[in-house]
């Protein structure tokens, strides 16, 4: 199999370069360590281009979240984690799962671990689904972190045993709200499928009816159609089960292609016995 290598992803810059020079002990290891989300990507784009692309990602699934400080009082409970709020104008902060799924989609053939203070079933499934192979707690040896990091490369998929039931169940719950979803919107006529698709593209009532050539009136009542049909009362809860149903934004119009300029016949310019006119007769 040869070399292995490895990118560690990590808030806590200390502790990613900690665990990397752990990892580089290993006789069969290459590691780097990432501070953030855009360096790790950043990282893994560069080695592409060198032509020594990673093998296997390690990412802090609270990457970007930061501790909420904790209310004052000898009851308080232990501090929450939350993504902080960037700036106006800026994008939001990436968290592990969200940039597992990122990066997988960049790098098909990279596999990912995410690294977690806590086992979470409900994270833990959604790791799955954004293409995680698996899902290690950050007080694990160093043993079995590399043995699940041999493990991936293999494609195996590593969860601890106490995770196992807990990430069933969330996916088998998952597998049943699609399946409901699909039912739900196959009960829908084509011209309401495409106003859905509208609707999940973003688009307004007028936006659609200009879109679809229709008036706003008709398309007012497939939309309220609908939503009775998916059983909801809002334009974002028929939007996330039109998600959960796999249907696509509608595609905006292919813009038109220009027609070519018409073909200019020759003029023949006059010869000198023309333009004079006819001789004396």
């Amino acid at each position: 199999m040869g070399r292995t290598r490895v990118l560690v992803v990590d808030g806590h810059r200390i502790f990613a370069e900690a665990l990397a020079t752990a990892l580089a002990a290993e006789p069969d290891v290459d590691v780097g360590a990432a501070g953030s989300a855009a360096a790790a990507e950043r990282a893994l784009e560069r080695a592409v281009g060198e032509h020594r692309p990673y093998d296997v990602v390690l990412v802090d699934v609270d990457l970007g979240v930061v501790p909420v400080p904790p209310p004052r009082g000898p009851a308080a409970l232990p501090a929450p984690r939350r993504a902080p709020q960037p700036p106006g104008g800026q994008q939001p902060l990436t968290d592990g799962i969200a940039l597992v799924a990122r990066i997988r989609r960049a790098h098909p053939q990279l596999r990912a671990v995410l690294l977690a203070a806590a086992d979470d079933p409900q994270r833990a499934a959604r790791a799955l689904q954004a293409g995680a192979n698996g899902w290690v707690a950050r007080e694990s040896s160093l043993g079995a972190l590399m043995t699940v990091v041999r493990g991936v490369r293999r494609d195996e998929t590593h969860l601890p045993p106490a995770l196992l039931t807990g990430v069933v169940r969330e996916l088998t719950s998952a597998r049943r709200d699609r399946s409901e979803s699909e039912r739900l919107v196959a009960a829908l006529t084509p011209r309401e499928e495409e106003v859905l698709r509208c609707m999940v593209a973003g688009l307004g009532r007028q936006a659609v009816a200009e879109r679809l050539f229709l008036s706003p009136h008709t398309v007012r009542t497939h939309m309220q159609n609908v939503l009775g049909k998916l059983g909801v009362h809002s334009t974002l809860a028929a939007v996330a089960v039109a998600r959960r149903a796999g249907i696509a934004p509608l595609e905006p119009p292919a813009a038109p292609v220009p027609a070519p300029a018409p073909a200019v016949a020759p003029v023949t310019p006059p010869t000198v016995a023309s333009a004079a006119g006819p001789g004396p007769g």
